[in-house]
């Protein structure tokens, strides 16, 4: 299949028209974005973690594991503060939280007030309610004081902002000077072959699974085309260091089906 030419960033007005940015294949107004992921996130809430080890074959869990052992949250006693964006259900928050001592602390901060309400549900079975908080923001616009927080991660959410430089300078905001900012999400596959099995199996397999598990395929092939309409690694890269962050990097994992991107507030 080919994919259309990435127009994630095109959120300023053509000449006489009104802002516009995309929906997966789909070119929208940019104020109707937000309610279109909001409706596609209530949708798959409740089987969100599931259809996630389903979709991956449970790789999803091996990319945390890899953003856990960039964030490194202290052992000690010492407070750490992560703000962890469009994390509603808690899942890399626990993981931080349980990884590092009994200073570090996380927010979960998420527009979705369903996924949040997951996230607590889990939170509270966990024991970990006294230190994962959950609030209902959105990442263009944080209610959270500047330099507030040790690290900033979002995973496999920044594709579903509408103004993704918007949000990208938000984080940055937040952040304390030497803190650093994550980002974990699907970039483009770079090994000859893999490319057309990932595809078939995205387009044809993926959305076959919300039918059967969730009862809806139309959210499922929304977050593969939304997938594909993600820039290449080395431009989100170049957005990172446009919003103000410093040493920026990235490494490629899966073969380029993720990357995880990082910069420093200096």
């Amino acid at each position: 299949m080919t994919d259309p030419t990435p127009d994630t960033f095109r959120d300023a007005p053509p000449a006489g028209g009104a802002a516009e940015t995309h929906f997966g294949y789909r070119t929208v107004p940019l104020e109707e974005k937000q309610s279109l992921v909001d409706d596609v996130f209530h949708k798959v809430a409740r089987r969100y973690d599931i259809m996630n080890d389903l979709m991956s074959g449970g790789l999803h869990r091996v990319w945390k594991d890899a953003l856990l052992s960039k964030v490194r949250p202290p052992q000690s006693a010492r407070a750490f503060r992560l703000l962890d964006l469009a994390g509603g259900t808690g899942d890399v928050s626990f993981r931080v939280v349980e990884a590092g001592g009994p200073g570090t602390t996380a927010v979960v901060a998420d527009i979705n007030a369903e996924m949040l309400a997951v996230g607590r549900e889990r939170a509270e079975k966990r024991g970990l309610a006294e230190r994962v908080e959950f609030a209902e923001a959105n990442a263009e616009a944080l209610p959270f004081p500047d330099r507030s927080f040790d690290a900033v991660t979002i995973a496999f959410g920044i594709r579903n902002v509408p103004r993704i430089p918007v949000a990208l300078a938000e984080m940055r905001r937040v952040l304390k000077p030497g803190g650093r900012a994550f980002v974990l999400e699907f970039s483009k596959v770079d090994v000859p072959g893999l490319d057309t099995v990932y595809d078939a199996y995205s387009f044809r397999v993926i959305p076959a699974l919300g039918r059967v598990v969730a009862g809806d395929a139309e959210p499922y092939q929304y977050l593969v085309e939304s997938i594909r309409r993600f820039p290449t690694a080395e431009a989100f890269a170049q957005l990172m260091r446009a919003a103000g962050f410093s040493r920026v990097d990235f490494m490629r994992m899966t073969g380029g089906v993720v990357a995880l991107h990082w910069g420093f507030r200096i």
